[in-house]
Formats: C-alpha cells, sequence, structure tokens
C-alpha cells in the first residue's frame, strides 16, 4: 500500500515506474547462456538491480567487463565487510585478491545470503575474467591490488582524520572511478580522465553512502563499522555511537550538516568528470548514480531520521532520474534543483551554515552557467499534484489488479 500511497501523491512517478519494470524484466531476459556469464549476470542483478539495468545499454565488450569489475569489487568488499572474519585471516586474503582473480580453483566462504553465493561460486568470476581482453584484465587486476591494499590498512587503522577519511573513500570508492576511467579509455570510447577528477567521482558516491548507512553500519553485528572520521563528529559528541540517542538530536543534525557539506565539496569534480564524456551510454551509466547521490544528501541533510531508521529517493523519483538522465543538461537540472532543495533546509543558526551555503553556491553557479537552467522543467521540485477523471480511474484500476493479485496468490498457497 506504500507504493500507491506515493503514487496517488506523485501520480506523474507512474509512467517512468511501469518503464522502469518493463526495462528491468527485459534486462533480465538478456542474461547470457554460458553458465559463467549466466552466474555473473544473474548475480549482478541480485546485488544491484539498478546498476544490472543501467550497465546493459553499454556495448557488449566493456558492459562484460564493468560487470566483473564491479563483481569481483563486491567479492572483495563483501570480505572487508565480514566483521566475523578474524584480521589475521582478513589482511592477507584482501592483500593477495588480485592475485585470486586468475584462479579458476578459489573461492572463500564469507558474507550472508547473495554474497555468500558470490563468495562459494567465485569460480564463475575467475572464468569470466579470464575471457576479457588483456588491457581490461590489466586495469582490473591494478585497481583490486590496490584497493585490497587499502582496505588491508584500514582494517587496523580508524578514521581519525579527514585526511583519513578521504585516504579511506579513495581506496574503496575513488580507485572505483579511476578504475571505470581506465575501462572507458580501453574500450576505445573515451580518452583517460584525470586521475583526480576519477578519484572524486568515487568519493562523492561514497561519502553520501557512508552519511546515509550510519545506522545500519553502527549496528554491524558482533562489531561495529564506523567511517564517519572522527575529526567531524567529536566536535559533538563523545562516541560516534552516541549520535543515534534522542538526548543528542540537536548534536547529531549538526554533525550530520557537516559531513554534507564535506561530500557537496566533490560536486564541482563530478560536473567537470560528465561533461567531458562522449558516449552517450558510458554517460548515462556515469550521471545516473551521481544524481542519485546529489537527491539522497539533498534528502539527508538535517534529517534525523539518518540516525533513526533508512533515508532514500522515493522508487518514483529514482525511475524518473532514470527515465529523464540522457544528456549533460539533464544532470545539470538536477544537480540545480536537489542543490537548491538542500538550500532551502539550512538553518542559519547551524555551526556550518555558511560553508553549506558557499559548496552549494559553488555547484549552483555551474548549472547556471551552462546556460540550460531555464529550458526544462522540473521533476525534482514541483507544485501540488493535480487530479484529473483519468488519474481517478488509473488509480483504481491499479488497486483492482492488485487486489486480484493478492486474491490469486492466496488461492494458490491454500
Amino acid at each position: 500500500m506504500g507504493s500507491l500511497l506515493a503514487i496517488w501523491q506523485h501520480p506523474d512517478d507512474l509512467y517512468p515506474l511501469v518503464k522502469l519494470k518493463l526495462a528491468a524484466r527485459n534486462a533480465e531476459k538478456q542474461i547470457p547462456s554460458e553458465p559463467h556469464w549466466g552466474f555473473c549476470y544473474s548475480m549482478l542483478h541480485k546485488v544491484s538491480r539498478s546498476f544490472a539495468l543501467v550497465i546493459q545499454q553499454l556495448d557488449t565488450d566493456l558492459r562484460d567487463a564493468i560487470c566483473i569489475f564491479y563483481l569481483v569489487l563486491r567479492a572483495l568488499d563483501t570480505v572487508e565487510d565480514d566483521t566475523s572474519i578474524a584480521t589475521k585471516v582478513k589482511v592477507p586474503i584482501l592483500m593477495s585478491f588480485h592475485r585470486h582473480i586468475y584462479d579458476r580453483d578459489w573461492h572463500f566462504s564469507c558474507g550472508t545470503k547473495d554474497y555468500k553465493v558470490l563468495m562459494d561460486e567465485f569460480h564463475h568470476l575467475s572464468t569470466a575474467f579470464l575471457e576479457l581482453g588483456s588491457s581490461y584484465q590489466e586495469a582490473i587486476e591494478d585497481i583490486t591490488m590496490r584497493m585490497g591494499a587499502g582496505m588491508a590498512k584500514f582494517i587496523c587503522k580508524e578514521v581519525e582524520t579527514i585526511d583519513d577519511y578521504n585516504e579511506y573513500c579513495h581506496y574503496v570508492a575513488g580507485l572505483v572511478g579511476l578504475g571505470l576511467s581506465k575501462l572507458f579509455h580501453a574500450s576505445g570510447k573515451e580518452d583517460l580522465a584525470s586521475a583526480a577528477l576519477s578519484n572524486s567521482m568515487g568519493l562523492f558516491l561514497q561519502k553520501t553512502n557512508i552519511i546515509r548507512d550510519y545506522l545500519e553500519d553502527i549496528n554491524e553485528i558482533p562489531k561495529s563499522r564506523m567511517f564517519w572520521p572522527r575529526q567531524i563528529w567529536n566536535k559533538y559528541v563523545d562516541k560516534l555511537e552516541d549520535l543515534k540517542y534522542e538526548d543528542d538530536s540537536v548534536k547529531a543534525v549538526q554533525c550530520l550538516n557537516d559531513m554534507v557539506t564535506n561530500a557537496l565539496s566533490h560536486a564541482e569534480d563530478c560536473l567537470k568528470y560528465m561533461s567531458a564524456l562522449r558516449d552517450p551510454a558510458i554517460f548515462r551509466f556515469c550521471a545516473i548514480p551521481q544524481i542519485m547521490a546529489i537527491g539522497t544528501l539533498a534528502l539527508c541533510y538535517n534529517n534525523i531520521q539518518v540516525f533513526r531508521g533508512v533515508v532514500k529517493m522515493r522508487r518514483g523519483l529514482t525511475a524518473k532520474v532514470i527515465d529523464r538522465t540522457k544528456a549533460m543538461p539533464d544532470v545539470y537540472g538536477a544537480f540545480y534543483d536537489f542543490s537548491r532543495m538542500l538550500k532551502f533546509k539550512i538553518d542559519d543558526n547551524d555551526p556550518n551554515a555558511r560553508k553549506t551555503k558557499d559548496n552549494l553556491e559553488v555547484i549552483l553557479k555551474i548549472c547556471r552557467d551552462s546556460g540550460t537552467i531555464n529550458e526544462r522543467k522540473s521533476y525534482v521540485i514541483q507544485n501540488k499534484p493535480q487530479y484529473n477523471t483519468a488519474t481517478f480511474v488509473i488509480f483504481f484500476i491499479i488497486i483492482a489488479i492488485l487486489v486480484s493479485y493478492l486474491s490469486a496468490t492466496r488461492a494458490t498457497t491454500v
């Protein structure tokens, strides 16, 4: 019923949602028949539906390379994230992971659910990796080696300073940006982007995830995962876990806003990176996650719910981003609108209000200077929905279909 209520409140979400659903089903039908490639693409759909959907529009060789790159790094991340693995076991695996991707016999049981299957059936991933072109293999091996070493370093080291925070995010996400730039270049479709801009693409996404996932990470069993830098949170509380307690709500929100302000500093580089892309499919592949990130930051800013539950963009808005992101003007428009949304939420009494406004003004100026802002209709900031007879008819048809489906489901389970 939550989805129906969301559609009722945002009726123009319906068409993009239907398109997204059909596109997802079509992508699932395109899973290769070869066992190893079938496993890889099936696993991709299970661990990240949105990524699996966006990747489908890429040309086959680049699509295969990015699919394997993504899964290799998710496997590496599964080892890092499993807090039940002893450090003396985990560190050597992280350090040597780049060699295991060449070994069809290697596997390591860890993680849960789909990630455990990925690790147990790692030979499928190795087999597919070995069928990639040598330039793709070299890029994937290099990034995996550097990321594994960086992860191992932070197993034994806490994120104390902002420099530590940037270094950690570089290892786990900035290197992804560098790796993707190498794969784009190896495909012959793009020039090799600068390391600094590639790094910022990863940091912007990673810092958004770290902010959004505070509660999940702090409640991790058997051991909390702490990625917020002490240099920031220690200005507000004595212990990072204090942020989730109601008594510290005011300080928690101020700390959150400080974290969001830090993440916004990477947006300028991201816009520069995307504006230089030539291939339409690669552009969409890069742009959609970045828009999702700025949208998530706008929702998280000044929002105590980050410390109470899950804060994320509604499915209908996500569907609109995927449907309507086709060229750089669409990116400028979305960044402009989400930045305005965030700006409206700033409390002048917040300790970082001035810095937040300055960071946002950099983004807003770039978008205004593009000359495209006034040439489109915003789907982010909207007036109240207008209903007509057709809207009511469609809404009740959806309810009827849902009721019929539920009735049929109950009948088959009796």
